[in-house]
């Protein structure tokens, strides 16, 4: 028995496939794109997601989780507020009435240039953001719902469908 067999890439024809069958035999090949004029980009272990060619899904996660950051950090300051300082408490709620939320850069910005009051609502929110998300967020347990929440959902979309299509099919 040899123990130092070495095999060639032309003995592996599912790792290495020949030139002349890659186009046909392979039309989908795992860690390439078709031949361009462009450089070619490799795609290996990670899917290739279209559509995001100014970010990539995690960036634009970051940027809903940056804007969440913000909202969190604003309902502390606010709860925090409501306890010791009710004016600024106010003043804060009602310029939440007047402002969204949704762009958390944005709604700190224009806090911060309201007045000299607001300046320090906002500094505060700032300070409270970058806290939250540094020392408070659990990161970890993010992922572990967020994929125990997609398999309960796929399980659960599946389940409704073949119970859905065997009720059909028991009736004809």
């Amino acid at each position: 028995m040899e123990s130092s067999a070495i095999l060639t890439p032309s003995q592996l024809p599912y790792l290495f496939p020949s030139k002349s069958n890659r186009k046909k035999a392979y039309p989908s090949w795992p860690c390439s794109k078709p031949r361009t004029s462009q450089p070619t980009r490799l795609h290996c272990q990670k899917m290739y997601v279209p559509g995001f060619g100014e970010a990539s899904p995690e960036a634009k996660g970051a940027k809903n989780l940056h804007n969440f950051f913000t909202y969190i950090a604003v309902r502390i300051v606010a709860a925090q507020l409501q306890s010791y300082n009710t004016e600024a408490y106010k003043e804060l709620m009602e310029f939440m009435d007047s402002h969204s939320l949704n762009d958390g850069d944005k709604f700190c910005a224009s806090l911060m240039r309201e007045s000299s009051r607001h300046k320090g609502l906002a500094l505060r929110i700032l300070e409270v953001r970058s806290a939250y998300c540094k020392n408070d967020f659990e990161w970890d347990n993010l992922k572990r719902v967020a994929v125990k929440m997609v398999d309960e959902s796929n399980t659960s979309i599946m389940r409704e469908y073949v119970l859905e299509t065997s009720q059909a099919e028991s009736e004809k």
